[in-house]
């Protein structure tokens, strides 16, 4: 078993609703959740002119290997009625893979860690809730030192 940091966000809709049938789906297609972050709000990052997003910051422990996982993972998105039209563009469902592990993979559809990781803290902030000491198997610094150094100016906020 590995244990693999998701996460999670989407700005179209239900935004709750949806990021609790993707914990749904994931849990019963790809392993056991073992910890779950709070949902957080922020702006839009990288295309400013749509509506604000929720994200939420998952633990996995799962016996797919990250290729398997990745497959899996679209295939959720596809069931749940992601479109991907435009980079950056809203969507009712995104899943990221942050870490596999210890693991780095540089695959055309995988890249993990995630690259952009260091640089949201849309995604660094729920995963420090749920794995603050956690180091970045290829940056050697822990989630909340990473969050310290983050450059992004954007606000995240707990959502309730």
């Amino acid at each position: 078993m590995t244990k693999v940091y998701l996460l999670t966000g989407g700005n179209m809709g239900d935004r709750a609703g949806a990021l609790q049938k993707a914990r749904e789906l994931i849990e019963a297609q790809c392993g056991t959740l073992t910890a779950v972050s709070s949902l957080y709000e922020t702006a839009a990052w990288g295309k400013e002119d749509q509506p604000a997003f929720l994200n939420q910051a998952l633990e996995l422990q799962t016996s797919l290997s990250a290729r398997q996982l990745i497959r899996r993972i679209l295939k959720l998105e596809k069931q749940m009625g992601r479109l991907r039209e435009e980079k950056y563009g809203p969507r009712l469902i995104d899943i990221d893979i942050l870490l596999y592990g210890s693991e780095i993979h540089d695959y055309p559809l995988l890249k993990v860690p995630h690259p952009e990781l260091p640089n949201r803290r849309f995604a660094l902030l729920p995963l420090q809730e749920i794995a603050a000491a956690l180091v970045h198997p290829r940056l050697q610094l822990t989630i909340t030192q990473l969050l310290e150094l983050c450059p992004d100016p954007l606000e995240v906020k707990k959502y309730s």
